[in-house]
């Protein structure tokens, strides 16, 4: 009698288990019609469900209230990735402390608006915001902080001097990064190469670009022009992007 008993509750658990599963996964394909779930099993960890889907595997509760993928959180309800807010908020940056003597200022049109740049002189990404999105880009003072990763780029420590020891950096940087025009001077005056190395590592600042906003906010790599227009005005709901 205990024998049947035991099997017969087994039989309800998976049954029970498979409505469960079932479920679910009509409320994933509900949320996210286009996406195909391959499998779902239920771990032994906090009620969480795994889920198998487009060749990754996501973490959930058993309504698909959220999920959790590639290690952020994120709210079905509202399509947002609730890590990526909080990451934007635990990493934002007093901009006031940030310091712009050491920075190259340049001002374009009535210079209201702050952006700060760390940038590489030989990073593409970096060129690229500069040519294609900076420039479309009025009435804002960017201060670009010379942060060369000499293991990615072995030359950009002496671009960066020779920028920084012109006589006019501003231009000195724009022919640079722009026109792809080094200035002729020597790189033997003081620079603040790495002041700026150690003030990105104490910010985490790994990647370059770097974009921080007067709000503290920052964001990560050669966004459209509109993007950082955006992040500019206060949305700063995509800042944190990788």
């Amino acid at each position: 009698m205990k024998r049947i008993l035991t099997a017969l509750l087994g039989l309800f658990l998976i049954g029970d288990a498979m409505a469960d599963e079932a479920s679910l996964r009509k409320q994933i394909e509900a949320t996210y019609p286009k996406v195909q779930v391959t499998s779902i099993v239920k771990t032994p960890y906090g009620g969480l469900y795994e889920v198998f889907l487009g060749g990754e595997i996501i973490y959930t509760d058993e309504k698909f209230t959220f999920f959790i993928a590639d290690g952020h959180l994120l709210d079905t309800k509202t399509k947002s990735d609730i890590t990526a807010a909080r990451l934007a908020e635990l990493t934002k940056v007093d901009f006031s402390s940030l310091p712009l003597e050491k920075a190259i200022k340049v001002v374009k049109g009535n210079g209201s608006r702050k952006i700060a740049v760390f940038s590489d002189p030989d990073c593409p990404f970096c060129k690229r915001l500069e040519q294609n999105e900076l420039s479309k880009i009025d009435n804002v003072t960017i201060y670009t902080f010379l942060y060369p990763i000499d293991q990615l780029h072995p030359d950009a420590s002496n671009k960066s001097k020779v920028i920084w020891c012109a006589e006019d950096r501003s231009k000195a940087w724009t022919d640079w990064v722009v026109n792809g025009q080094l200035a002729k001077n020597a790189n033997t005056c003081p620079t603040p190469i790495d002041d700026i190395a150690a003030l990105a590592k104490k910010l985490g600042v790994a990647s370059t670009p770097t974009l921080i906003f007067a709000d503290g906010h920052r964001m990560l790599g050669a966004y459209p022009a509109e993007e950082i227009e955006k992040a500019m005005a206060g949305n700063n709901s995509d800042s944190q992007k990788k």
